[in-house]
């Protein structure tokens, strides 16, 4: 059976040595969580982790949830158990506002935890997940008399929460969707249609389920502009607080997917279901982009988490398994063979998936902070720059994090050779979980459409020159660091090739706009190169002055020294591809194909 040992000295040097989040302390949730209290956090999540949920993994992989004939769902054995103890040690008030019983953390702490939870098993850490989605939305934009109704035990987890967006005739193109609200007497509204691909849209793990559900007033104006907000609870909820009357609202069925079984991804049914308008008519969709934005961090977190996960076991096998013999001589003698880990090939697919996963944890984290300043800073150009770099780095995060993720779970799948393809070794379960990544919470090629398309003219170019002015500020603090230098001269590359990019898209897409959708893909790989790089650089700062002290500071070093040789030269690649345009790509007709 796989494992799972959370990097908790990893995630403390990235906490506190990296991004120095003491430094913090004066700004309210900061001053909560002092380094001592931090570290106990971290620690008694790893227990929980390991101890409680990864050994649930491969049992919800192989047992799946079961749909019953009363339309009600059945989460995998030890599921409902491990919910309870998670609800009840206070997992999800971790970086809740206190108003409705949250702790009020930094989300930067929280993004710690949540990897923990989601690399020891992801499918249960989505029940939690959709419901932070819920609850952010009703926190944008619901009326003060709906946050304490829903809020206090949403938070809590004792009620979960999804979002309900795609139909079976419109995915991406939410335009599309045909399910309406009729709006009633007493100010609520029916709703009716059908949503797919619901996670955790029926479960047995909460009393309540409130379901965030997009639909279209009758009359109101087609496409995009005419889309609504509402919240749609499983079971009504009375003025009191307790429960009342079943609502209209059910699981047509469980989806048969390639991976993440322990969640349960429904076909929701809505016949005439009591909703409730959220924010304004036909303006559902910046509340939808709410839900999405903060699914999307976490979805790109689920790359990281199958990454690490995949990683981890692989190492395992590497130096267990016996096969051939070093080129360089013998490096057991006394026995049959070598382990695999000498073979210079296994050696590139481990070293580039911890390379590549220690400097996405390090992006994604110091991303998390961003946020946690966008919202508490009192200075406002800390808060607008915060707010530039969340919108801009999304979808890089979602992507790129998403697509490594697959690709190393893949090599991992790899270095076990035919063992990694038979289910009981496990490898195949994280190759499956990662797959779904790269596909919900809106696409991959369309994350690289919404950063070249949108994010990178955003406020005039703003969020990308101050990105590259802040590559600029750090190459010039520390060029003259001999130590440093190979890490500056990377991230000196870089961020030219980032900026041939930026340039080329801005000169040619307006142009013909299939240069834009051409280099997109590549633009998006070249922009996480880039802050890869720029991590990589950061965290040799502070391993170089410490890596005396204890041999975590040398192994960084040695991992950042093969990022730069081996994974950082695909930037090239991807400029080039960027700069070859849409001529090739676009020259056939759909009829060659």
């Amino acid at each position: 059976m796989p494992s799972y040992t959370p990097p908790v000295r990893d995630m403390q040097f990235l906490l506190h040595e990296m991004l120095e989040i003491e430094q913090y302390a004066d700004l309210p949730k900061f001053s909560e969580a002092p380094r001592d209290l931090a570290d106990a956090i971290l620690d008694e999540a790893a227990k929980f982790a390991e101890g409680v949920l990864q050994p649930l993994n491969q049992i919800g992989d192989q047992k799946g949830c079961i749909r019953n004939d009363d339309g009600s769902v059945t989460t995998p054995p030890g599921f409902k158990d491990a919910f309870d103890q998670f609800v009840e040690n206070g997992w999800p008030l971790l970086g809740a506002d206190p108003e409705f019983g949250g702790q009020g953390l930094p989300s930067v702490l929280g993004i710690a935890v949540s990897e923990m939870m989601s690399t020891a098993n992801t499918a249960f850490a989505m029940y939690p997940g959709l419901t932070r989605g819920a609850v952010e939305a009703i926190l944008a934009g619901g009326t003060p008399e709906q946050k304490q109704k829903y809020l206090p035990k949403m938070t809590a987890c004792t009620w979960g929460g999804t979002m309900n967006l795609t139909e079976p005739h419109c995915g991406t193109d939410l335009g599309l969707l045909k399910t309406k609200a009729v709006p009633q007497a007493d100010g609520s509204y029916k709703i009716t249609g059908q949503k797919i691909f619901i996670s955790s849209g029926e479960h047995d793990l909460t009393d309540n389920i409130i379901h965030m559900v997009i639909a279209r007033i009758e009359g109101a104006p087609a496409g995009t502009k005419g889309i609504s907000l509402f919240i749609v609870p499983k079971v009504m909820v009375n003025d009191d607080g307790s429960l009342g009357e079943r609502n209209g609202v059910t699981c047509g069925s469980i989806e048969h997917k390639m991976g993440i079984h322990g969640n349960s991804t429904c076909t929701m049914n809505f016949d005439e279901a009591t909703g409730f308008l959220i924010g304004e008519e036909n303006k559902g969709l910046r509340l939808m982009f709410v839900m999405m934005n903060a699914a999307r961090l976490g979805t790109g977190m689920q790359g990281l988490c199958q990454a690490e996960a995949s990683y981890q076991n692989a190492v395992i096998y590497a130096n267990d398994r016996l096969q051939g013999r070093s080129l360089t001589g013998p490096k057991n003698p006394d026995g049959p063979a070598d382990p695999i880990i000498v073979h210079p090939d296994v050696r590139r697919m481990l070293l580039e998936h911890k390379s590549v996963t220690e400097g996405c944890r390090a992006f994604l984290y110091w991303t998390a902070l961003h946020g946690d300043l966008e919202d508490l800073s009192p200075d406002e150009k800390v808060r607008e720059k915060a707010g530039d770099y969340m919108a801009l780095m999304t979808p890089v995060i979602k992507a790129y994090l998403t697509d490594r993720g697959y690709h190393n779970a893949t090599n991992a799948q790899q270095i076990y050779g035919g063992h990694g393809y038979i289910e009981e070794w496990g490898m195949s379960q994280f190759v499956r979980d990662a797959r779904i990544g790269m596909i919900y919470e809106g696409a991959n090629g369309v994350q690289a459409l919404d950063l070249v398309g949108r994010k990178l003219a955003m406020h005039g170019g703003r969020p990308i020159m101050t990105f590259l002015g802040e590559l600029d500020a750090f190459i010039a603090e520390n060029d003259g660091d001999a130590e440093l230098k190979p890490f500056v001269e990377g991230l000196r590359t870089a961020r030219e090739r980032l900026n041939a990019g930026t340039t080329w898209l801005m000169e040619n897409s307006l142009s013909n706009f299939d240069n834009a959708g051409a280099g997109s893909h590549d633009f998006l790989h070249l922009f996480a190169l880039t802050a890869l790089s720029y991590m990589w650089a950061k965290m040799a700062k502070v391993a170089i002055a410490k890596k005396d002290d204890e041999p975590f500071y040398a192994t960084k070093l040695k991992t950042g020294a093969f990022f730069l040789s081996h994974i950082l030269p695909a930037s090239a690649m991807h400029l080039a591809r960027v700069e070859a345009g849409a001529q090739n790509l676009m020259a056939m007709d759909a009829s060659e194909f």
